[in-house]
């Protein structure tokens, strides 16, 4: 197999196997705990809310460039290196927190369902993130500023292959962060997901736990999302956690299994990846998509897993 003949190789075997695989689990581990939160609380598209409302956070990026410029700071946000990418990714992820905060404070009114806050923060961040950019080239302009090359693509979707190994420590340190927190909390935080009612009438404070889940999605979202791209954050919030509750309803288990579950896919989606060379983002998630498959077919009748 041709991933034999990489491994073979010292130099194509880190920069084609190990450290994406490195990278990769700490992306998959840092998603599928999560991803069981994310299914019993019906919450399937928050990844796709809090991974459009970055392009709002882009757009503050490239004002404050500017602005960085007419203060005389330099070129700080506006020129193409590392330290300039990690500054906007700083940026982007403050900003999608903010946003996220926003979505769970909008659904805590009852008048106003989850889904439709996330659709209006959505499609509202993605507009000031429109307007933002081009006010931030127009001012740009009229001084006679540079203003950087990086695209919105090159911004907010990254690719696992592609990255270093700052990259990895920055997802590693996501996920134990996003881990601990989780250890902390777990007892409030499972029972407000499997009874928000309940939780709330034993005096848990539910909006405090929906505030603090909305958070972590927007952490573990905007790190995936800068390191993997945006379909493979999405599907990581979501498939692990499908597959698990389709084989068990015993949250111990269902945490391992879903943390299991995303550990085969990236090692089949890494494993497509390199044999016919095609992008390891798309393999995992169709990996995970085919485990999806394999688990409701093992449980045709629904009577294990909890129904999603």
């Amino acid at each position: 197999m041709i991933i034999l003949e990489y491994l073979n190789d010292p130099d194509l075997a880190v920069s084609l196997v190990w450290r994406p695989a490195v990278i990769g689990l700490a992306l998959v581990l840092l998603c599928a705990v999560l991803s069981v939160l994310v299914v019993l609380k019906r919450l399937a598209f928050v990844g796709q809310g809090i991974s459009h409302s970055a392009f709002g956070g882009v757009g503050v990026a490239a004002v404050l460039a500017v602005l960085a410029q007419v203060w005389g700071l330099g070129d700080l946000l506006a020129a193409d290196g590392s330290g300039a990418a990690w500054i906007e990714f700083v940026i982007v992820l403050l900003f999608c927190i903010a946003a996220a905060v926003l979505m769970a404070s909008v659904s805590d009114r009852k008048a106003v369902h989850i889904d439709t806050g996330i659709g209006l923060f959505l499609v509202a961040s993605m507009a000031l993130g429109g307007v933002l950019v081009e006010v931030a080239r127009q001012a740009a302009a009229a001084r006679g500023l540079p203003t950087s090359s990086r695209t919105w693509e090159s911004i907010l979707f990254g690719s696992i292959s592609g990255a270093s190994w700052t990259d990895a420590a920055v997802a590693w340190g996501v996920a134990i962060g996003v881990a601990l927190t989780l250890w902390l909390l777990r007892r409030p935080l499972l029972f407000w997901s499997f009874d928000e009612t309940s939780a709330e009438a034993f005096g848990v404070r539910t909006r405090l736990m929906r505030a603090t889940l909305m958070v972590l999605l927007a952490v573990a979202v905007v790190t995936s999302m800068r390191l993997a791209g945006v379909v493979p954050a999405t599907a990581l919030l979501v498939l692990p956690g499908a597959i698990a509750l389709r084989l068990s309803s015993r949250m111990g288990r269902v945490l391992v299994l879903a943390c299991a579950a995303g550990v085969a896919g990236l090692l089949v989606g890494l494993w497509a990846s390199l044999q016919f060379d095609v992008q390891l983002g798309n393999c995992i998630v169709l990996a995970l998509t085919a485990g999806f498959a394999l688990a409701a077919l093992w449980n045709r009748g629904g009577s294990t897993g909890r129904g999603l």
